[in-house]
């Protein structure tokens, strides 16, 4: 009984070894290589830090006795991995921070040739690494850029905002603004001189007078579109009728605004709004009268231009000075 015992003891030890792949007198001998304790740190290589830069430590193995009795060489991670310095990392010259600090100062350099090319700074001559100071000589309105037109500058500082009275002038800017739709003021102040020339100088009884043949010769000579002298025949015809009615076709226009301009405190372009209440009720009474290229975002284009409001930035120096152009011209009318 004790051998039949013992027999299927030992049957059911070799089927459990077989299936664990090995003997059970394999299974009493240690281990060659013992399992990773968790106390051990991990085998991988720690970050570099950027702070201070540690001496670099060589490899050293160094003998701990396992918990299994043998003695076992392990080598801690601290040891085993060699600690390199943070500034020769840094300074090489193949490295990221390299690279990048050459960019930097690559993009500076050209900061500064674009800053002198712009005249935005006293040094006419750029020279090497020497910084120029940078000097912006007026604060205008921010849409005034260096890359901006000199003849478009030139209105800004002369032209926009102030207060205009004279009935000829007026019927110039509103001819003006009317074909600046879909283009740009640039574009338009080139060809002041062509408009007055095909327009008779913006004497309203003179171009009242364009028939059909004078029309066409001025759209064929001069490159104007057909629609555009028609509708300034148009209105020439209705500032000729508010002149027998009214006197002039200024004081139709400042009575809208009382006689003084609309002063207002915008501090960014893009808070000046495109068309106002005012433009609006401006431009309905136009359209009734019999006035083409009215619209309300013509009209407010036309009251900044004729000086009836001033949208000059309160940052810019000539919104001062269009007011004081006003409250002169207010002074000499009592």
């Amino acid at each position: 009984m004790c051998s039949s015992k013992l027999k299927s003891q030992l049957g059911s030890t070799n089927f459990i070894s077989k299936i664990k792949g090995g003997s059970v007198l394999e299974q009493t001998k240690a281990p060659l290589s013992p399992p990773v304790s968790p106390k051990l740190p991990s085998p991988r290589q720690p970050a570099i830090k950027r702070g201070k830069d540690p001496k670099p430590t060589s490899c050293v193995k160094k003998w701990k006795k396992s918990s299994y009795g043998d003695g076992v060489a392990v080598a801690s991670s601290s040891e085993a991995s060699l600690k390199y310095s943070s500034s020769s990392i840094v300074e090489a010259p193949g490295s990221i921070a390299a690279s990048r600090r050459e960019q930097v100062a690559i993009m500076q350099e050209q900061r500064k040739m674009r800053i002198a090319h712009y005249g935005r700074a006293k040094a006419a001559k750029y020279e090497g690494k020497e910084a120029n100071v940078v000097v912006r000589e007026q604060n205008r309105c921010s849409y005034i850029t260096p890359n901006s037109d000199p003849i478009y500058v030139a209105y800004h500082d002369e032209e926009w905002g102030v207060p205009i009275h004279d009935d000829k002038l007026l019927f110039e800017l509103l001819v003006l603004t009317g074909a600046q739709v879909g283009s740009d003021w640039t574009s338009v102040l080139k060809k002041r001189q062509i408009f007055r020339d095909a327009f008779s100088g913006f004497d309203a009884d003179a171009v009242a007078k364009y028939n059909a043949k004078k029309i066409i010769s001025i759209s064929t000579g001069y490159g104007i579109e057909l629609s555009l002298i028609r509708g300034a025949v148009d209105n020439a015809n209705r500032i000729l009728q508010i002149k027998r009615e009214l006197g002039s076709f200024e004081k139709y226009l400042w009575g809208f605004v009382t006689k003084k301009p609309i002063s207002t405190q915008y501090k960014a372009c893009n808070k000046i709004p495109v068309k106002t209440s005012k433009s609006e009720s401006i431009s309905k009474d136009m359209v009734r009268k019999g006035f083409r290229f009215v619209g309300p975002t013509v009209i407010h284009s036309f009251m900044q231009a004729a000086g009836l409001t001033n949208d000059h930035l309160i940052t810019c120096p000539r919104h001062l000075q269009c007011l004081a152009l006003a409250s002169q011209f207010a002074t000499v009318a009592n």
